[in-house]
């Protein structure tokens, strides 16, 4: 996850992005030059598995086994990262759009900090309008995926709080999402099957493994194939 405490004590990953700037309204890439820019945390940055087995790596493979033509993910994510470092990220950053697909994955630590919650919804949909700005303001490319619960891991230890108040984080950014139209996809039951299987988590007892994020992957890759014929 991107569990800022937690995961910051643990090895920190830069954002691998380039600067640049425009994110007016254009027609995004074709597919055979599909670009695509991952938002987010720990969680999508893959914290504790290779390069490859991140969610976004494992998805482009797929992609291109299927005969959709990605280029490699770039990536605006780091381990510990809330709502208001990815968007200061991204402002400081200033990815050039638009960008074939983008994904949206943030939120854990805002919950783990204990931030007020009743703050994440502004938080959250400033963000989105920022994916959907960097996707050419096609809502249809922009893909927002759920908080894993990460109560169900050795350092969530169960925790019913932990488990309630992620449920409440997705609550918000489901309801946030689908009013904008955009497609949300719901990875938390997934991450839930840890709690029975722990080779669905990585060796710091924390984040997912390659092997979960596959799982993710099965829920994401057929949304993308349907929004790129």
């Amino acid at each position: 996850m991107g569990i800022s405490n937690i995961a910051c004590t643990k090895v920190s990953h830069a954002a691998m992005t380039q600067p640049d700037t425009t994110r007016h309204t254009t027609t995004p890439d074709d597919t055979t030059q599909l670009t695509y820019l991952a938002l987010g945390d720990s969680y999508t940055i893959g914290q504790s598995v290779a390069e490859s087995d991140r969610f976004p790596a494992q998805t482009v493979a797929a992609l291109q086994k299927a005969g959709i033509h990605l280029v490699a993910p770039r990536y605006i994510a780091t381990t510990g990262w809330t709502t208001t470092d990815l968007q200061n990220a991204i402002e400081a950053q200033k990815p050039q759009g638009p960008f074939g697909i983008v994904t949206l994955l943030i939120g854990v630590n805002d919950q783990y900090r204990q931030y007020p919650i009743s703050e994440y919804p502004a938080r959250f949909t400033r963000l989105l309008d920022t994916a959907i700005a960097l996707a050419g303001n096609h809502k249809n490319r922009v893909f927002v995926l759920s908080i894993p619960d990460y109560s169900v891991t050795p350092y969530g230890g169960g925790s019913v709080t932990i488990h309630d108040e992620i449920d409440a984080y997705n609550a918000i950014n489901n309801k946030i999402t689908l009013a904008y139209g955009v497609t949300y996809v719901n990875i938390t039951d997934l991450s839930r099957l840890a709690a029975t299987d722990p080779t669905l988590i990585a060796g710091d007892g924390l984040h997912p493994s390659a092997k979960q994020y596959a799982l993710w992957i099965t829920r994401l890759v057929p949304v993308l194939e349907n929004a790129l014929k």
